[in-house]
Parts: structure tokens; sequence; C-alpha cells
């Protein structure tokens, strides 16, 4: 049971859109939708293109960050589209 438990922690803690929850600031979580997760690329939209710009200007940051609580995502990719 304990081992099942710890599944489910690590299993959470791998999943991409509650790893964007802790990576952005409360700001800019209103901006932004997980799209999709594959081959280690992480899709982001984004409602606009100012936020857009400002989220390609902390890409580095962001990936560095988000590598550092999964060893899964490789790239980011920010597109723009319906975030609500």
């Amino acid at each position: 049971m304990q081992a099942l438990e710890e599944k489910n922690k690590e299993a959470a803690g791998d999943n991409p859109e509650a790893l964007l929850q802790k990576a952005f600031l409360k700001k800019e979580k209103a901006h932004i939708k997980f799209n999709y997760f594959r081959g280690g690329t992480l899709s982001i939209r984004v409602d606009s293109s100012v936020w857009l710009y400002h989220f390609s200007l902390k890409k580095d940051e962001l990936l560095t960050k988000l590598h550092k609580k999964s060893k899964k995502i490789n790239k980011i990719h920010f597109c723009l589209g319906e975030t609500k």
C-alpha cells in the first residue's frame, strides 16, 4: 500500500499541468493554459502577444525551473490561443 502511495505522489509530481502551477507567478497563471505534453515538449497557450513576448523572454529560466521538477520536460513551446 505504501509503495502505491509513493508511486501516486511521483506521478502527480510529473504532471505537467501541476508543474505549471508551481513554476509561474499568480499574475502569469491568469494568461496561460496547458496545451499538450509530447516527446519532452511542453506546449502552453498564451492569451495575448504581449504575454507571449513576456514568456519568451523568461523561457530559459522557466525551462530550468520545470526541468528541476521533472526531467521529462526538455522544451517549452508557447503559442497564442484561447486560455479560458
